[in-house]
């Protein structure tokens, strides 16, 4: 046989209080005009008892749902491979948990996943979306609009001449790329090639821009477009040393790729960063700090991105609701800085 415990309710907890039901219930839902004695009573006899507010209820009062979708414009198996995805994630954990609400992930595996997806946020499950991994050409940012939900991106967005406001979170990628570049300068290096990012997303193209910016007129063989991964690292180094086998520096999109990269030199005989120098862009730890030799990259602090993300979220759903009333509406862009460790 199978015991059934009932759940402490509502009016069990005025019992205990001492106070009205409709008192607990402007408590528990967070709402104002109940003197600070009695909140205390309350919080007491909650904890007592443990009581569990109804979450359906509650949001019929508080029209919150205490839950964000997450959504990752990638495949799953890009997602849980790439630490990237990882870090940013257990950034906007954090921020939501010290709210108490929960993450909602949703992952885009091809062109049918968006109308998944705007359909869900469309159907009031959640208060918000956090967005990132955009690719410059993505429905969803659209889809989103359409469903009117607050959303914050990761990224800096471009949406194609649209004079929709966004708020959106991202590094000085174009400036952390410069500095990249002006280190390999310093270090007397003359053929400096880069490999890029997937240019269909802003932060490779900023990067790339960064890039030319040190070096000014780009010689086109000294650029190889990359994917982000180690597998897009490998294959873009193999084209460098094909078309420039003098290349003695390359400034690499991510850590990532930078693996590839330094696998493709080691196999070819060059020594790093004697030969050929190499910088990344991330500081992914612990992959910067244990490839052979330790990695000199670019870092953005990838947890922090995700936790300003989700801030600015429920700041702005604080601000609809009345406790805040200046939320942010434009873009927010945080430093990066290079590290310095063996690769160049």
């Amino acid at each position: 046989m199978t015991e059934t415990v009932s759940r402490p309710t509502l009016e069990a907890v005025a019992a205990r209080a001492g106070v009205s039901r409709a008192t607990v219930s402007r408590v528990v839902n967070g709402g104002d005009g109940v003197r600070e004695p009695l909140v205390e009573r309350v919080r007491r006899a909650v904890e007592e008892l443990g009581y569990v507010p109804n979450q359906a209820a509650r949001s019929l009062v508080t029209r919150r749902h205490d839950a964000v979708a997450v959504v990752i414009a990638e495949p799953e198996t890009r997602v849980f491979a790439d630490p990237f995805f990882a870090h940013q994630l257990r950034g906007i954990s954090k921020e939501l948990t010290a709210h108490d609400s929960q993450l909602v992930l949703l992952l885009t595996e091809g062109r049918d996943d968006h109308a998944r997806v705007a359909r869900y946020l469309a159907g009031g499950h959640v208060d918000g979306a956090l967005v990132f991994s955009l690719h410059l050409d993505d429905p969803l940012p659209g889809l989103i609009h359409g469903a009117g939900v607050p959303t914050v991106f990761g990224g800096r967005p471009d949406w194609g001449g649209s004079d929709r406001e966004s708020l959106y979170v991202d590094c000085d990628n174009r400036g952390g790329a410069r500095e990249a570049v002006r280190h390999l300068v310093g270090l007397g290096c003359t053929r400096i090639a880069h490999i890029t990012g997937a240019l269909d997303q802003t932060s490779a193209v900023d990067r790339l821009d960064g890039f030319r910016d040190v070096v000014g007129e780009v010689d086109p063989a000294l650029v190889a477009e990359g994917d982000f991964t180690p597998s897009g690292g490998e294959r873009a180094m193999r084209e460098l040393l094909e078309r420039r086998p003098d290349v003695d520096a390359v400034f690499v999109a991510n850590d990532l790729s930078a693996l590839g990269v330094l696998r493709v030199l080691r196999e070819a005989g060059r020594r790093v960063p004697e030969d050929v120098a190499v910088i990344g862009f991330d500081d992914m730890l612990p992959i910067a700090e244990q490839t052979d030799p330790p990695l000199t990259t670019v870092r953005q602090d990838i947890e922090e991105m995700g936790r300003l993300m989700a801030r600015l979220l429920i700041r702005g759903l604080e601000g609809a609701t009345g406790t805040d009333t200046d939320p942010e509406r434009s873009g927010v862009v945080l430093p990066t800085t290079v590290v310095v460790r063996g690769s160049a």
